[in-house]
């Protein structure tokens, strides 16, 4: 793996990372102008690596991770498989990186001749792949790879009643409180703050809550926020969750939710909940219905009054979290199993390289 100068080792895997800038001691998740010569600096190392060592295939992450990959491989043969999350131009406006008018054109150009350079590109969604398909047409090797999770991590009993007590009670929480959770990035394209005015909804209507939202960057930012609206003890704010931290964290929540307001991005964190047991309440986007399917319960995207009163009302029938948590569950294991999308990725680095590969019936997610 070649990835950014930040990060931890990974047992059993090896990591090559590029040199630090001087100037910048972190990088923010998203777009910034400092990714630029993040990318040359990757570029480069990607040169180095090439000029030593040979590999049948580069799996390159997100449009800048294909870029880089598709021009510096090209000298060295090396075929590139690009893993597209969503729009990189619908990326940059969410993050407020380019406005609307010629830089938005500049970006979408861009974007189309990425989207050209790799042999072949794995999608999160299938509405991402037939969007694609219709865009580039029948030539270029698309293949729909849901996102996938590890219920042997991710599951409900990975704290005991005990455990889940004391883990409430670092964030003062107590252990009878409905707690709403989110776990994702703090970005305002992911909802957060929907998440914030739905808790004031609930508060000046009498209906207490809490929400644990968690995760990074723009902490204090949020936090401000959430006092400005008069919830700061209501929304707790716990920062960067480790991943391996990650299933207990979201074992303190009895529900969670998903506000996410981009239409082309995927949505791996609602495969956590699922797992988790965690009825989802959600902005009724094409990815996230269909990872959800028929388990989610869905509000029309943007509208905070109704994400509060679904949740609210959610919140009041134990019976009814307890069954579509059962179902998410179910459906995460039958559907999005880390082994499934392991052998569609084979099958598509083997059709890449021309050798003939064993048959694999896609899964259809309804």
């Amino acid at each position: 793996m070649l990835t950014y100068y930040k990060g931890n080792p990974v047992p059993g895997l090896r990591v090559i990372r590029t040199a630090p800038t001087p100037w910048r001691s972190k990088y923010e998740v998203g777009s910034s102008r400092h990714k630029y010569v993040f990318d040359l600096l990757l570029g480069a190392k990607l040169l180095a690596v090439l000029s030593r060592e040979r590999f049948d295939m580069i799996h390159a992450h997100l449009h800048d991770g294909a870029l880089i990959a598709s021009i510096v491989a090209k000298f060295f043969h090396t075929p590139v498989c690009f893993d597209y999350q969503g729009s990189l131009t619908d990326e940059m406006v969410q993050h407020g990186f380019v406005r609307h008018g010629w830089a938005k054109q500049l970006s979408q150009g861009l974007e189309r001749v990425i989207d050209n350079l790799p042999a072949a590109i794995f999608t999160s969604t299938l509405n991402a792949a037939n969007t694609l398909r219709s865009e580039l047409g029948n030539h270029k090797l698309i293949q729909h790879l849901p996102d996938g999770v590890n219920p042997d991590n991710f599951r409900r009993d990975i704290l005991d009643p005990q455990e889940r007590i004391a883990w409430r009670a670092r964030y003062a929480i107590g252990p009878d409180e409905s707690v709403v959770a989110f776990l994702g990035l703090l970005a305002r394209h992911q909802g957060v703050a929907n998440i914030i005015d739905a808790a004031a909804i609930l508060k000046s209507q009498g209906r207490p809550m809490r929400w644990l939202v968690m995760g990074y960057p723009n902490l204090a930012t949020w936090q401000q926020y959430a006092a400005e609206r008069g919830v700061s003890h209501e929304v707790v704010f716990t920062g960067r969750v480790a991943y391996e931290h990650a299933p207990h964290m979201l074992a303190l929540g009895d529900l969670a939710v998903a506000p996410k307001l981009s239409l082309t991005e995927g949505s791996g964190k609602l495969l956590n909940y699922m797992a988790m047991e965690l009825p989802t309440v959600a902005f009724d986007t094409p990815a996230q219905r269909e990872i959800l399917g028929g388990v989610g319960v869905y509000v029309p995207i943007g509208d905070t009054a109704a994400l509060a009163e679904q949740i609210w009302q959610l919140a009041q029938q134990p019976l009814r979290i307890q069954q579509l948590g059962q179902r998410a569950r179910l459906r995460a294991r039958q559907l999005f199993g880390w082994d499934h999308a392991a052998a569609l990725m084979i099958q598509t680095y083997e059709q890449v390289l021309g050798i003939a590969p064993m048959p694999i019936v896609e899964r259809r997610v309804q």
